[in-house]
């Protein structure tokens, strides 16, 4: 994902961006283009126009997800299965290396959430394709772009190179990757279909223009692809080029064997910008202006399928971002305009970044993004879906069945398709059978003004302007419409159809073909056939039949709900906008191809999961947010419905359906936070100069020199990775004697962290942080009152909100300039994340990333089960405490909800009005992080939490970790809220005590 730190270099220019109105494209249905595959499987083919799966074409349309940032496993099944219903054929992620890779040869595959196998198994029950994307580098808005952060001393050299170490550090990791993910390949009885190297690493060239290569980059390449090979990956390489300048590792630009390349290059594309916050993108905005790419991969990748490993899903939002500037512009009408551009491209190969973004829990996330990666995604970080979820669908759908797009030639694009010259076309259009795709939009994409027109059309009996009867095209927001020709469907022929195809299913031999238009809009179509098709409507008040003498034309006005036309030989269903939306089509195989004859219709609930059929009866399996009614079409031996294995009766309806009645959720609401008895204590004992050191906490900071670029730092260098800690709260002890009168510190923690500074116990300085810096420093006076006779203590807490992106990763972490003046420090110790120093993972199920240095984290205060008993009782922590001081706040709360239900349940933190806001706040629920709160230097207050991390049949242990920076203390409120709620045929209440693991008396070595 190209994201902040790359954004002057990475982004196309507006006048680069503007789609040309090209009155005619050259014809290539001259052209014969090769066939290819990767030399160790012809399982998957590819050329010029599409990927081949078994022989069969496919229009790959699928989206990204994260497993790592939903560490619950049972829940990737939910992904999984929302990815299907959508009409995706195609799944993709990437993996995280520091996540399996915590310490240097110590890799992690098994624990919970690290066990990737059981997703590429829920992808192949599933039936989805699958698109690995393993790094080693990966991006993503991740620490340190998903580095390992042991990897970032210096000690490995620039990173994504031919470094030998660099080499040695990634070989275990991708050995891993690769085994794992062998045996689920499309030949060996799984489902992955390409496997990608690297990530946006445009570095093939030094000079592109004379194509003078990048050695380094070359032989990196070679050796990630040998890698994969070596350990049993046979389907095709694939790459993601960053943007419209870059030429790296196509075979078809490669003329003079430079190396390296991939199988099929990719291009990622962000359109309307990777961020919320547009000032990060150049010559972006969102006024929907459309991108040219055709001419990127007709240059690039000739003999390729026009492939956008990343296309835009959403965007993330920055630290002091409003989520609605995110929100609004992701919505319906971009996912409907810019999807069918793509296709106006002749792309046949499109994943979304991201269709679910997840949680940065833990610190997880690089500096410039907080806990979310919401990502206004269609489908939200909660797992609700958007509506862009569902106007996506209607898209989707219609990819899986339209088998000639796959296939097409791009042969014009001109407003003389239309009858009104501010609406243009273009015409794609498959040689072998002549089946041809009109996609029409404002000449001008920015306006959503309401335009009509007719559209000229060349079909296999003539030519036509169309609609032929009553009525226009209407085109009455930002959006485009896609109009086929001669659409083949179970052996017969849509001759045209303004109205959009939805889908089509085969059902006892005959064909029954969804389409669908905006509320309130008309069209047309005209079945091919005799002169003489009987055709019935239900209801039949705005459809009008009128014979031709090439078939049946049905024309229809003000569409309102569901239309049922049923001729001889095909039933069709006119569905209007939120009819389409609330229409599922499941697939009955787990064959990722979607056999129409093994495929039915279901209309009316939330969502649609699974479906199967067993004797005359459908077992389906989904969602409802009210009463509702089923409408399922299937084959005529099915008279009765499970839903969510509960029989149903079922009524069956005259244009052969059957409808049954299924109810929606019950009531429910979460037990008030407020209510619950909180215990607390202090988590600050560092400060003290009586503190006693304890070498398994405390690792002494004395080194001069460091592997380091970044040098000009006082010595002995407290530049925290390189002593073995890496994420969280870590604290710094220095010692001196005499009397200095100030101290200078500097401190790099990146953006957003914050730091203070404690004196023989007493409270000195802070600096709380900002949205817009990633260093601070202060000249700190010290008073003669505050030091003492001998040895003096200087203690600094600060919190590391993690490494930037790229080979800005190697920036140092920790303290860069710590100088007294009149003075010099003694000794530096320093403490960080419990057993991190010692090569350790206490807790491997929840990982690395989890838990900091604070004392009540080496001590586990945060873990289920930790005996709180000694500690005092408490006012919840909105009554908060004086002083700066660090307290956990713990309570615990026991949840029930109903079985057969999800619910989205969000956590809310805020400061009371009149309270400090020099605060800071972690959220533990069951010993997960999963909320950092900054409101001084970020607007996050609402942090979801998935079932899994809360029990939803037990007791939960809620725990807030609140640091204050400040003298005046700290008050946090917390609450927590349902924000959706559904009956549900996904188990929630599933036994998950393997994902949260207790306290254990190892961690009394901590203190």
């Amino acid at each position: 994902m190209v994201s902040q730190n790359s954004k002057m270099l990475r982004l196309l220019t507006a006048s680069s961006a503007l789609l040309p109105l090209l009155c005619q494209i050259p014809a290539t249905t001259a052209q014969e283009w090769p066939v290819q595959d990767s030399g160790y499987t012809d399982a998957v083919q590819w050329d010029h126009y599409s990927f081949i799966v078994n022989g069969k074409r496919v229009y790959v349309f699928g989206g990204e997800m994260h497993p790592f940032r939903l560490p619950v496993p049972e829940l990737w099944k939910d992904i999984v299965q929302k990815t299907k219903a959508l009409g995706f054929n195609t799944f993709s992620f990437y993996t995280n290396w520091f996540f399996h890779n915590p310490h240097p040869n110590q890799t992690d595959f098994e624990h919970a959430a690290h066990d990737i196998s059981r997703l590429l198994e829920y992808a192949k029950e599933a039936g989805l394709f699958v698109a690995v994307r393993p790094g080693p580098y990966v991006n993503a808005e991740l620490n340190a772009g998903g580095f390992p952060l042991w990897a970032t001393t210096g000690a490995y050299g620039e990173l994504r190179d031919d470094n030998s170490s660099y080499t040695a550090a990634w070989t275990p990791y991708q050995d891993e990757i690769a085994k794992i993910v062998a045996p689920y390949q499309i030949h060996k009885n799984g489902t992955v279909i390409s496997y990608q190297l690297e990530n946006e690493y445009g570095e093939q060239w030094l000079n592109s223009a004379t194509k003078t290569p990048n050695e380094a980059a070359v032989k990196y390449m070679e050796e990630l692809n040998a890698n994969a090979r070596r350990n049993g990956i046979d389907v095709p390489t694939t790459h993601n080029s960053p943007n419209l300048r870059d030429f790296s590792w196509s075979t078809d630009q490669d003329t003079v064997g430079a190396g390296g390349n991939v199988d099929v290059l990719g291009l990622d594309n962000y359109p309307l910008c990777w961020s919320c916050d547009q000032s990060e993108c150049t010559g972006v905005s969102n006024d929907y202006n459309l991108v040219e790419y055709y001419s990127w991969f007709q240059q690039n990748t000739p003999n390729q399928p026009s492939l956008m490993p990343e296309f835009q899903g959403g965007r993330y939002n920055p630290l002091d971002g409003d989520a609605g500037q995110c929100l609004e512009p992701m919505g319906p009408e971009f996912r409907n305009l810019f999807y069918r551009h793509n296709i106006d491209q002749k792309v046949t190969a499109m994943i979304l970044y991201t269709l679910f973004g997840g949680t940065n829990w833990g610190w997880m996330a690089a500096p410039f993004i907080g806990t979310s990666y919401d990502y206004a995604a269609p489908i939200a970080e909660d797992r609700t879906l958007r509506d862009s979820w569902y106007e996506t669908k209607s898209l989707a759908l219609f990819t899986r069945v339209a088998e000639d797009l796959r296939e097409a030639d791009r042969v014009g694009n001109s407003t003389t398709y239309t009858t009104n010259d501010e609406v243009i076309s273009t015409e794609l259009r498959n040689k072998g059978t002549g089946g041809a795709f009109y996609i029409a939009r404002h000449a001008d994409s920015v306006t959503g003004k309401p335009v009509s027109f007719k559209l000229h059309v060349d079909t296999s009996v003539g030519n036509f302007t169309i609609p032929q009867k009553d009525g226009e095209i209407e085109l009455n927001a930002r959006e485009a419409k896609i109009v086929p020709t001669d659409f083949r469907f179970s052996g017969q022929k849509l001759l045209y159809s303004t109205a959009e195809v939805f889908t089509y299913v085969e059902l006892d031999g005959k064909p029954t073909v969804a389409l669908w238009v905006p509320n309130g809009e008309g069209g047309e179509f005209l079945l091919e056939g005799s002169a003489n098709i009987s055709a019935t409507a239900v209801p039949s008040d705005s459809v009008k039949f009128h014979q031709s003498e090439h078939g049946l034309i049905v024309n229809f006005a003000n569409q309102t709900g569901t239309t049922v036309v049923d001729t001889d030989a095909a039933r069709f269903l006119i569905l209007d906008r939120d009819s389409a939306w609330k229409t599922f089509a499941p697939v009955l195989t787990p064959d990722p191809h979607a056999p129409v004859n093994e495929t039915i219709l279901v209309s009316g609930p939330h969502l649609v999961r699974e479906a199967t059929i067993v004797g005359d009866t459908v077992y389906l399996y989904g969602d409802t947010i009210a009463d509702t009614t089923l409408d399922v079409f299937a084959p005529a031996a099915v008279t009765s419905i499970y839903w969510n294995d509960e029989a149903l009766r079922t009524v069956a309806t005259s244009h052969g359906s059957i409808t049954a009645a299924v109810a929606g959720p019950v009531s429910f609401t979460l037990p008030p936070l407020s209510n619950l008895t909180w215990k607390s204590a202090s988590s600050l004992p560092e400060i003290a100069p009586n503190y006693t050191l304890s070498p398994k906490v405390w690792k002494l900071a004395d080194e001069d020199t460091t592997p380091s670029q970044f040098t000009d730092a006082t010595k002995p260098y407290l530049y925290i990775d390189a002593l073995g800690f890496h994420v969280g709260h870590h604290l710094y002890r220095g010692t001196f004697t005499g009397s200095p009168s100030a101290v200078f510190l500097a401190l790099q923690g990146g953006t957003g962290f914050g730091w203070s500074a404690y004196l023989n116990g007493r409270f000195l300085h802070a600096e709380p942080g900002s949205s817009e810096l990633e260093a601070t420093n202060a000249t700190i006076p010290l008073p003669a009152n505050t030091t003492l006779p001998g040895e003096n203590t200087l203690v600094i807490l600060m919190d590391n909100s993690g490494h930037e992106q790229r080979a800005e990763a190697l920036e140092i972490r920790g303290i860069t300039n710590a100088t007294l003046i009149g003075g010099q420090f003694d000794t530096w110790h320093v403490a960080g994340t419990a057993g991190e120093a010692e090569g350790k993972t206490l807790d491997p199920v929840r990982g690395v990333y989890n838990e900091g240095g604070l004392l009540g984290e080496r001590l586990g205060w945060h873990l289920p089960g930790f005996d709180d008993s000694a500690w005092s009782a408490a006012s919840s922590p909105a009554s908060g405490f004086t002083g700066a001081d660090v307290r956990f706040y713990r309570t615990k709360v026991a949840l029930d909800v109903p079985a057969g239900h999800d619910a989205a349940v969000h956590f809310t933190m805020g400061v009371p009005e009149g309270a400090s806001e020099d605060v800071r706040a972690l959220l533990f629920v069951n010993g997960y992080q999963f909320g950092r709160f900054r409101p001084a230097v970020s607007t996050a207050t609402d942090f979801p939490v998935p079932p899994g991390v809360l029990d939803f049949a037990g007791e939960n242990e809620v725990v807030l970790a609140v640091w204050a920076q400040s003298e005046e203390g700290a008050k946090v409120e917390l609450g927590w809220e349902v924000q959706g709620f559904v009956r549900s045929g996904l188990d929630t209440r599933f036994e998950g005590a393997y994902l949260r693991p207790g306290w254990s008396e190892e961690r009394l070595e901590y203190a």
